[in-house]
């Protein structure tokens, strides 16, 4: 589910300016998260102690998402899904520094270098494509930095806070900026509902923001955030078949060895 969260990015993309795209979803997923507590009968106060880190990151969560979907409007799908997929290396750097007994050794930093091979791989083929490209891709490495420090800061600060209230902040702060930033500078761009949009925020909305975030947290509570992160290794690989099947995307032999490199280094850092 996750591996198709850019391809359906990229096909909204077509009908919606990224920034409106995002505030849509991020309505989407909100709405999931209501009925979730609601359902079961979560406490909808927030307390001073809450406050903080709740406002941290949800400004955390709403830079992070600026700079996915605007880099993805400048790049394919493909590109995305390997260079997203980096997160769970920044994870494991993050960790080493800030959670107790997470920490890197030799092996996991031999494997955090072979897969950031892969993201050499794809930047390798971005530089023969054009700026946009090269800009659209340093924007997706960056959120993929910013995604592996929100997982390693959601795993500590759920501790403390229940996981509803951390996900209704990063609704609530993503909607207000991208809808002030939206209408700032999308203002005068076209706006069309279609079917296509509308499958790709019911997928990114309440599939991935909703029920994908929802299982995330409660992972990330409870296990170490570097091991939580091993799931999305078959990501590279099922995310350049939808962009292929689904976008009609050409797939270069970047991509293949991008995907190759980040699953092999991702494994090695993370196996044991």
């Amino acid at each position: 589910m996750w591996a198709g969260n850019p391809v359906a990015n990229k096909a909204g993309l077509e009908d919606a300016g990224p920034l409106r795209l995002g505030y849509l979803r991020f309505a989407l997923g909100g709405i999931v998260v209501i009925i979730y507590a609601l359902a079961t009968r979560q406490d909808l106060r927030v307390y001073r102690f809450e406050v903080r880190p709740l406002i941290f990151l949800g400004v955390l969560f709403s830079v992070q998402l600026a700079f996915m979907n605007i880099g993805q409007d400048f790049t394919t799908a493909g590109h995305a899904v390997i260079v997203t997929t980096t997160f769970p290396l920044w994870t494991s750097v993050f960790a080493h520094f800030f959670v107790p007994g997470d920490t890197m050794n030799r092996r996991r930093t031999f494997g955090t270098l072979v897969a950031y091979g892969g993201v050499v791989a794809v930047f390798s083929r971005s530089l023969t494509l054009g700026s946009d490209f090269i800009i659209g891709d340093l924007l997706l490495l960056g959120s993929a930095i910013l995604l592996g420090a929100r997982q390693v800061y959601l795993s500590q600060a759920a501790q403390g806070v229940p996981q509803h209230k951390l996900l209704m902040s990063q609704s609530v702060f993503g909607i207000v900026s991208f809808v002030i930033a939206s209408l700032i500078f999308e203002s005068g761009d076209a706006f069309e509902v279609t079917t296509r949009l509308t499958i790709a925020l019911l997928y990114t909305g309440v599939l991935i923001a909703g029920f994908g975030f929802l299982g995330q947290t409660w992972l990330l509570k409870n296990y170490l955030p570097s091991r939580v992160t091993v799931i999305s290794l078959s990501q590279p690989i099922f995310g350049v078949l939808f962009s292929w099947w689904i976008l009609g995307e050409s797939v270069g032999p970047e991509l293949y060895a991008g995907a190759a490199l980040v699953i092999v280094g991702s494994w090695l850092a993370q196996r044991g």
